[in-house]
């Protein structure tokens, strides 16, 4: 067994590693237009931070109806079925264009809304730009997921580690020139932000599509035998793929990706409840509570990266019906990610004070950003065997497990929790976190115990 593990690790790592960089690169893009947005003014930091927290949830909702891909790319590369693989493809570009303009409409009903709910007229005027401009970029944002969750299934990930770190140079440069109106460009401010952001994903949806046709000439083989495959098309040469929606793949596609969408909903509504209710409190209790929240959305990002890497190894080796193989793949990514995220749990619970100093000079949110870390530092590795176990249990196909834990950690047990402590008890900001971390362990235990379970009957 230490032998299977020790020959998993490498090819896990050289998955893994570039993908939790290409995460990195998607936090850093946002820290960048946060800075640049500063210069602006109080407006504009509040606009540009609201607008964010208005898009991602959604737009990232929006994204996850695809991850069924990589549950059915990787089992069909395992199972050389190359042919399947190019067909998923073309479905679930199908998927990204009918689900763009509903991401769309439902980002443009946020300003009315927001509007109507008496938001800050400042704030407002400046909010409307900025999400207009930056619906430009979800269909490009749809179709760089399709392109990145087929590429990454067959182990090519360098071209996905290079167009979100270029991006991150692209959306520097583009808001330098439209927030500022640098070299002659036009001032446009924060709606600059959002129209360089725009252009930063056409840009990357651009790189990974160059990316899927180089790979598909290198790969070409028109002696490819006329079989049927695993994922129930006939194998053929690439002349006989069709462009035409497949309706009982896109269903099949959709069972799979909308359980995941459900799941990014609930634990982005969760995060956006617990920012409210941080709101009712005074300023240094809402900064160390963002300060907090910033700090463990970074360290997550390297899980989430290896529990893509867990979705395709775990699902390259149910392709070629490798039970020993699934097993090993998943616990291998297990490993990885409990052992990053109890590094980030140490560092937070002995240098919360040192790591909340980057962020502000201010004693007292220092004092009540430290306090948060240490809480934060019980959940770390409860988190990332969570979300590395949500992508090995994606790779055998299983997303309603997750979503449901997600549902049930979180709405049964963490909010109540939360709200309890944080109101009735009186423990303030201190109980929400308290609230998080009870989910996030229950969570955590709830989904390390279905991967044993599964990977018993695999």
């Amino acid at each position: 067994m230490i032998a299977a593990f020790r020959t998993e690790i490498r090819p896990m790592l050289r998955l893994a590693a570039p993908l939790a960089m290409a995460e990195l690169g998607w936090m850093s893009m946002g820290f960048v237009d946060t800075l640049m947005a500063g210069r602006l003014g109080a407006a504009a930091i509040g606009a540009g931070s609201l607008g964010s927290m208005l898009f991602y949830p959604i737009a990232i909702c929006g994204t996850g109806m695809l991850a069924g891909m990589d549950t059915l790319v990787a089992q069909s590369f395992g199972a050389r079925d190359h042919a399947a693989c190019r067909r998923t493809l073309v479905q679930g570009l199908w998927i990204a264009a009918a689900v763009a303009p509903i991401v769309a409409l439902l980002l443009a009903l946020t300003i009315p809304l927001l509007r109507a709910t008496g938001t800050n007229p400042r704030v407002m005027e400046l909010l409307g730009p900025f999400v207009h401009a930056l619906l430009w970029g979800v269909p490009p944002l749809l179709f760089y997921t399709v392109f990145r969750r087929y590429l990454q299934a067959m182990n090519i990930v360098k071209p996905i580690t290079f167009a979100v770190v270029s991006a991150n140079l692209l959306n520097f440069a583009g808001n330098w020139l439209l927030m500022y109106g640098n070299w002659g460009a036009p001032r446009l401010g924060l709606e600059g932000s959002g129209f360089s952001t725009s252009i930063s994903r056409v840009y990357i949806a651009l790189v990974l599509l160059i990316a899927v046709l180089r790979h598909q000439r290198a790969s070409s083989n028109p002696h490819l035998p006329a079989e049927v495959g695993q994922a129930g098309y006939p194998l053929g040469p690439p002349a006989n793929l069709t462009y035409r929606p497949h309706f009982p793949l896109i269903r099949r596609l959709i069972a799979l990706g909308f359980p995941s969408a459900m799941q990014i909903l609930v634990e982005g509504a969760v995060f956006g409840i617990v920012t409210v209710m941080a709101a009712r409190f005074d300023e240094v209790s809402l900064a160390a509570h963002s300060i907090a929240v910033n700090v463990i959305s970074i360290t997550f990002m390297v899980p989430l990266g290896i529990s893509s890497a867990a979705a395709v190894r775990v699902g390259q080796a149910v392709g070629r019906k490798d039970p020993p193989g699934i097993a090993v793949s998943g616990w291998t990514a297990l490993l990885l990610g409990a052992g990053f995220m109890s590094a980030a749990g140490l560092a937070l619970a002995f240098v919360p004070r040192w790591i909340a100093r980057l962020y502000t000079p201010e004693a007292a949110v220092i004092n009540a950003s430290a306090a948060l870390l240490r809480i934060a530092a019980l959940f770390e590795i409860f988190d990332g065997l969570q979300v590395v176990a949500t992508g090995a249990l994606r790779g055998l196909g299983d997303t309603r497990t997750p979503a449901l834990a997600h549902l049930a950690g979180y709405w049964i047990v963490g909010m109540p929790v939360a709200y309890v402590l944080c109101f009735p008890y009186g423990w303030g900001i201190t109980g929400i976190w308290v609230g998080l971390t009870s989910a996030l362990i229950l969570i955590g235990l709830i989904l390390l115990a279905a991967w044993h379970r599964e990977i018993q009957v695999a």
